[in-house]
């Protein structure tokens, strides 16, 4: 597990996390953060790789192929996302409108595909914990822009997760041969949380990427901080991420819908 912390380290422009060329920590990807302010342009265009563009926040235009989409995104906690998907080749100008950031996850891949554009109306997501499950300690929204089920012609994976205040997610502990990233964003600066990851525990905060390789994994936030994480898999050759999540064995009880019933309620 590598946890990076560039909060303090960010300017104007873009921020690399990973730098696969360099030094790709297991992830065969690239990710970084692009800070701009209005009037920005930053142009994407990778011959071999292909790229997802994530509007955390902000009014950006996306443009690709002839076509020019407005988006904006006060913020992640309350506004649903725009995520652009960009096969090799494509040519991606993103103007900022207002001062915006966004999350940049790119990844080999020679096989050139159509340009989509995720948007707040077309984004999976998954309503996690809502029934009471845990006592509510797990409830949370999963959101998934593009997998293996709607781009099987990609070689990544990349979705959102609303990880509520005092909440977890990525809970119970589980793993999956496929490396995975995390990038943590808070709805207040100074906002934390807490990362566990082969048995180890890193705090998290706004900003921070995680990288976890192997080994079982969950996280919480703090009690009055809300967290929002962008995950990203990159697939395996030969053995795509298609959901599958292999739960620690002693705890995997935690799925039983009377798993709580033990708990006095005074």
């Amino acid at each position: 597990m590598t946890y990076l912390d560039k909060n303090g380290q960010l300017t104007r422009g873009y921020n690399v996390y990973i730098d696969a060329e360099t030094d790709d920590l297991g992830t065969r990807m690239d990710v970084g953060l692009l800070r701009m302010e209005p009037g920005d342009e930053f142009v994407i265009h990778e011959p071999r790789k292909e790229t997802a563009v994530l509007l955390f926040a902000g009014k950006v235009t996306f443009a690709w192929d002839g076509s020019s989409v407005l988006a904006s995104r006060p913020d992640c906690f309350h506004y649903e996302a725009y995520c652009l998907h960009a096969g090799c080749g494509t040519r991606i100008t993103l103007t900022a409108r207002e001062p915006s950031e966004l999350y940049i996850q790119k990844t080999v891949n020679l096989n050139p595909f159509p340009a989509v554009l995720y948007t707040p109306e077309t984004v999976q997501t998954q309503h996690a914990g809502a029934n009471g499950e845990l006592m509510g300690c797990m409830r949370r929204e999963i959101k998934t822009f593009f997998d293996y089920d709607n781009a099987p012609y990609s070689n990544m994976v990349l979705g959102e997760v609303l990880n509520f205040p005092g909440k977890w997610s990525s809970y119970p502990p589980h793993h999956h041969p496929q490396p995975e990233v995390y990038f943590y964003r808070f709805d207040h600066p100074q906002g934390f949380g807490a990362g566990f990851a082969n048995g180890e525990i890193y705090q998290t905060g706004h900003n921070g990427l995680a990288v976890i390789n192997h080994g079982f994994h969950s996280q919480t936030a703090a009690p009055g901080y809300a967290m929002c994480y962008a995950w990203g898999i990159r697939h395996l050759d030969g053995d795509p991420w298609k959901k599958t999540r292999i739960d620690d064995e002693p705890h995997a009880w935690l799925w039983k819908p009377d798993a709580n019933e033990h708990i006095f309620r005074g």
